[in-house]
Parts: structure tokens; sequence; C-alpha cells
């Protein structure tokens, strides 16, 4: 007999609308009411028979209701990425818009647009032609297997928490939890995440327990509990999205996310990736003093090593406190007393060195224009703008309109205490990384950045997007030797797992956290300087959901391969069997005896050959594999 799980899947088989992935692997259904929807992938339940329907204020509710139109299509396309896991996105998909009307009562109508990839299904509500439009929630749900192992984070407002193992059954009921929630079915053979995209005009949400499903729970603007969303005229909700795969790691190459949002609308070619010297990690948790020696000292740091990036972070704006409140006496479109702002310009770009400055959001949204002028007038590169903690409509609007006006100034954007990513980075490609993560800054205020919590970053958070972990941190200690301290922090995993992190970790705009003091003759720094940010191809090799990592990334006929693990050591094999005919020189960086040292070995291979690494417990390692006929006298690409 099957399970009641399998049971309502087998259910909604029948009298359903059907919508197919182009190689039919994965399949919705949703039932000819409109009211529900099932998923399934090569023919096993992922998403039972769950819940369908938005909520909208002072309209009674929906009646029943029928199809009445739908219209399907096809469309493969290859998107080319300006900086990301890729350098072409494959936008491959089915679509179905479904259109149902009330047969009784108002006659309204409601579209589902339904969205059917190989790594993933996707589908939003769409109303046009009204009036307005108040929505106070969606009935939308998931109810996945009982037995599926899944990794969960509580929702904060920064959106920074450590994700930890659960079924749905142990998850407590009116908590909101975060996105993605990632699962291995029980069969073992599936990997799924839950998530969304393209909040544009809408808002964000969280997942509750309600009963044995999964909700859709919308945020309110604060003060404002309904309506949670307002609408003139059309109303397009965000993309509920169910990722696919046979494993939790095969999702990490999956560009479904920003598929599902809007193309970019102009040149940005000017777009540059690469990494960044850093201020605010090494020092104290007020800031560095804002002084012309202290920026100059990293601007040569970063010319001496080429970074072609240095954030100033809190501190350098006239008036303003200890990091990070959002003072009223804080002047953002003038430097600090002392500080020459367009001569600090100028020092950098001798060096082949562009500025970034951070902001705080409301001193910005106060005076966005004037002072994103003022910094476009100085020759700054970009803004990290931080202490967003909210994901309602209102917050959802100020990203967008952030993202377009930093675009018009040709200037990068990097969002901190940020809700997750929703692909709005394919749109606006000069968005390129964002916080919304627990991070190496924890290092300075918490023991909560553990080994196991790195890894498992790979495996959630950064299936939706760049995450700005801000990797570097080069006082490692074992575990147990581990204390917090504002300056000069110590982290808790090794050195090769610091220099992993670069590989693992996805963000084109990457920091190089620690103080100058801290890379003069550090081991592996030597890769930090050579690696790149922006990727032509991604592989998932192997690993263990949140227990470990290899994966590889490639750029032009080059590999990087990076493989973290838990706090347990491990030994392990790689096969290269991806890599093109011929012969590689591979530079490997792997831990040794003491938690700051890796090991650096040369040897030659080819696909046919494997790589042992051996991870000591909280450790890592990185590699190089050029070309033979790529490498120089020195052992480095050229």
């Amino acid at each position: 007999m099957p399970s009641p799980f399998i049971a309502a899947a087998l259910a909604a088989q029948t009298a359903t609308l059907a919508v197919s992935s182009p190689d039919h692997r994965n399949e919705i259904a949703i039932s000819r009411d409109g009211a529900t929807f099932s998923i399934r992938r090569d023919g096993q339940p992922v998403i039972a028979t769950s819940p369908l329907g938005i909520e909208l204020a002072d309209r009674p509710a929906w009646a029943r209701m029928t199809l009445s139109r739908r219209v399907d299509r096809a469309v493969d396309r290859n998107v080319r990425l300006v900086a990301g896991k890729s350098a072409i996105a494959r936008d491959h998909y089915r679509q179905s818009l479904l259109t149902f009307r009330e047969v009784d009562g108002l006659r309204r109508t409601i579209t589902l647009e339904i969205r059917a990839y190989d790594d993933g299904i996707a589908l939003r509500y769409l109303m046009t032609g009204m009036s307005s439009a108040e929505v106070t929630g969606e009935r939308t749900a998931f109810r996945i297997g009982s037995r599926d192992d899944c990794l969960v984070s509580k929702t904060t407002g920064p959106h920074e928490a450590k994700f930890f193992p659960a079924r749905i059954g142990s998850l407590a009921a009116g908590v909101r939890y975060d996105v993605p929630i990632v699962c291995t079915a029980s069969s073992g053979r599936i990997g799924y995440a839950i998530a969304q995209a393209d909040l544009g005009g809408y808002t964000g949400s969280s997942l509750v327990r309600d009963g044995d499903t999964l909700k859709v729970d919308l945020s309110p603007v604060p003060g404002r509990a309904q309506p949670v969303v307002r609408a003139d005229r059309d109303l397009r909700s965000a993309w509920r999205v169910i990722m696919l795969a046979d494993r939790p790691g095969d999702l990490i190459a999956s560009n479904l996310i920003g598929n599902l949002n809007p193309m970019p609308r102009g040149d940005f070619s000017w777009v540059r990736p690469g990494k960044a010297a850093w201020d605010w990690w090494s020092g104290p948790l007020a800031g560095m003093p804002a002084t012309m020696p202290n920026y100059r000292r990293f601007i040569d740091f970063a010319a001496q090593n080429r970074l072609p990036y240095y954030l100033i972070d809190a501190g350098w704006a006239l008036g303003a406190g200890p990091c990070c409140d959002a003072l009223p006496t804080t002047d953002i479109t003038q430097a600090a007393p002392g500080v020459d702002m367009p001569a600090l310009v100028r020092y950098a770009r001798g060096r082949s060195v562009k500025l970034l400055l951070w902001v705080h959001w409301k001193h910005l949204s106060e005076r966005m224009d004037v002072a994103l002028d003022t910094y476009q007038h100085w020759g700054i590169a970009g803004v990290k703008v931080d202490f967003m903690e909210r994901d309602d409509e209102e917050m959802v609007a100020f990203y967008r309109k952030l993202a377009a006006a930093t675009a018009r100034r040709h200037l990068l954007l990097d969002l901190h205490a940020a809700y997750p990513p929703d692909g709005l980075n394919r749109t606006f490609p000069n968005f390129i990384t964002q916080e919304g993560l627990l991070g190496a800054e924890y290092n300075k205020l918490s023991s909560e950045v553990t080994a196991s919590h790195n890894v498992s970053l790979a495996y959630t958070r950064m299936l939706l997007g760049p995450m700005d972990y801000t990797p570097g941190g080069m006082r490692s200690v074992a575990p147990g030797d581990f204390t917090v301290r504002d300056v000069a922090p110590l982290v808790k995993t090794t050195r090769g797992q610091a220099l992993a992190m670069y590989v693992v970790y996805e963000s084109p705009l990457q920091m190089v956290a620690d103080s100058p003091d801290a890379y003069a003759g550090a081991d592996g720094f030597d890769f930090i300087r050579s690696v790149p940010t922006a990727w032509d191809e991604t592989r998932f090799l192997a690993g263990e959901t949140g227990r470990s990592i290899v994966l590889a990334r490639r750029k032009g006929s080059t590999w990087y391969i990076g493989a973290m693990t838990d706090e347990t050591p491990r030994a392990i094999n790689v096969p290269l069997t991806f890599l093109a005919p011929g012969r590689y020189r591979a530079t490997i960086w792997q831990d040794s005896d003491r938690p700051t040292a890796v090991t650096r070995s040369v040897r030659d291979v080819s696909r046919g050959d494997e790589l042992s690494l051996s991870l000591a417990g909280s450790g890592g390692a990185a590699t190089i594999l050029a070309p033979v006929d790529q490498v120089g006298r020195a052992g480095k690409p050229h």
C-alpha cells in the first residue's frame, strides 16, 4: 500500500494539466480548477498535492474556477553573462499560461504562469486589467516528503543564520524559515531546493510549517501589517521555484534563479569582476580611523598584489560615528576632515586601483541621486550599501531603484544585511555581489562560523546567487584554540580552507579580507593573488551535503578546484575526467601540519589521472590545472 505522500501524488496525476521539462524528467501537474499542484522527477513525487492561490483584501474569497484558456510555448536560448558562475546561461524551458475563470460570482480571472526547466519548476500568479489589487497573502504551500532530509535556516532581518539539518516534522509551527530550503528525497536520488525569484513589484517571503506543508508567508511592510502588496492595474507575483537535480550539489551550477528574471537592458561591458582589499574585517568594530595614510596603505597593498579594488568601509564620511549607525550628523556627500576623496581616487588610479565606498542605506535612500552623482564625479567605482534588514514590498522597490541608479552611473553595487538573492543581478549585472548569509564577519563577533557551516553555504545560500562571505582570514587556529576578537580576528578553519573558498564561493567581487601585514609571506597567498572571481564553467565533482565539497570552475582553458571539509579529516580522490585531452600542470595547495600552513606541490596530469587531496579537519585544498603549453617557466598560467 503506498504511503500517504505517494498516494496524494498519484491522485494528483488524474484530471490535471501537466507541463514537462525539455528532457521530460521534471513535471508539474495543476488541477483543472487551479487550486492545487504537484511535482515529480523521473516519475517520483517531490512535491505532493499542495495548495495554490492568492488572497486579496476587501474581496470575496475565490469561487470555484475552471480553465478558460491555455497557451503553450517552448524557449531555448543562450544568454551571455557579464560575470558569474558561467559565461553562458542556457535558458531552456517549456511554458504554459493557464487562465482560470470563476464559474459563478464575480467571474474573475487569474493566470498561472508555469515554466518547466531541466533544472527545476517555477510558477507565479498574474492578474491584469484591474483598477488596483491589494494582496494579503498566498495559499501557496509545498507538501514535501516526511522522510526527506533538509538543510534549513530561520529567517532573521539581515538573513544571517546558520543552516541546520531537519525533516519537516521537526520544524516548529509558526516559525519563519528562510529560502532556500534544500533537501534530499528519501530515495537518495533527487536533490531539490525551495526558492523564489524576481520579487519586482511584489514582496519577499519565508516558509512556515503548516501541518504537513511549508506555506509561503509574505513579508509585510513595517507598520503596515496588511496589505503586504499594493499593485496598480497589473499584479505579478514572485516566482515560486523548485530547483531539481539528481544530487543537491548538482544544483550549484544551475542558472535557474537568474533565468527567471528580466534580461538586462543596455551595455554592461564596463562591469569588471575582481578582488578587493578591505579595511574593516581586520580592524576594530568601530572601523578604521579615516586618514589619508590609512587609506593609502590599503591602496598600496592592493596595487602590489594586483587587486583591482579597495573597499573603504564605515567611517569615511563627514560626521560619521563608530560603525555602523545611520547618524543624523553624517553627510555621505562629503569626506571626513583631513580626507581628500578626489585626491585619494587619483592616488589609487595611478596605481591601477579603483575605490568602493560603504554607505548606510538610510542615508542613501534620503539622497540617492545627489550622493551617487557625487561618487561618480569623484571617480568612485561602486558602493557597498548596508543594513537594509528587510524584504518587504518597499525594500524590494528600493533594491531595484538602487540597482538602476547605480547602473546609469556605471557604479558597482554590493548589498549587505540583504535578503537572499532573487536573480536581480541578471537584470542589473552591476549588482555584482551581496551578503544575506552568516559570513566571515561573525569571526569578530562569535564562535558561530564553523567548517561545517562554511561547507553548508555552498549547498544552500549559494544556489541563489553570489555571496559576499568575505574570505581571506589568515590567522587560522584549531577550533579549540579559537577566541573572539575584533582586531586581527582568528578563524577556526585551516589555511587550505581559506584558499578553497576562493574557488567554491561564487562572488564576482571577492574580498581579500585580512590586513596587509597578515598576507606578508603568508603560505598560499600566491594562490589568492592568481585565482579569478568570474568563471566560464562550474562543475560539482563530489561531496556530501553539509559535510564536504569538491567544486571545479574553469576560466579559459585553466581549471581551478576547491575542496572543503567539515570538522572531519578526509582523503579525497578527484578523477580528472572533466579535463580536455592534453597535459596539464597541476599546482596543489593542501593542508599541512599547522592550521596556518599549506604544502605546495606541482605535477603533470591528464584526464585519465586522479588528484589525491588530504584535508585536515576543518580544512581544504586548492588546485590550478593549466595546460602545459600555457604554463610559463615559473609554473604559472600565462
